[in-house]
């Protein structure tokens, strides 16, 4: 496994600061795994997972195509 410098860790943290927005997202206790295996069984990241999981609510809800 590789190893981050606090330099290279400042650097992403500033970068995703600059770059991202973030949200929050609470469940109840024990579903975080649930999710972590839904996604990896569909090769992806849980964030990924719930990105593409929102923008089809939102084409569902709006018709409206977001790019997250």
């Amino acid at each position: 496994m590789a190893k981050y410098s606090e330099a290279q860790k400042k650097a992403v943290a500033k970068y995703n600061a600059k770059a991202y927005d973030e949200i929050k997202v609470r469940v109840s206790k024990g579903q975080k795994a649930v999710l972590t295996e839904i996604a990896a069984s569909q090769g992806e990241s849980v964030n990924g997972y719930a990105k593409k999981a929102l923008q089809a609510k939102i084409k569902t809800d709006t018709g409206k195509t977001v790019d997250l």
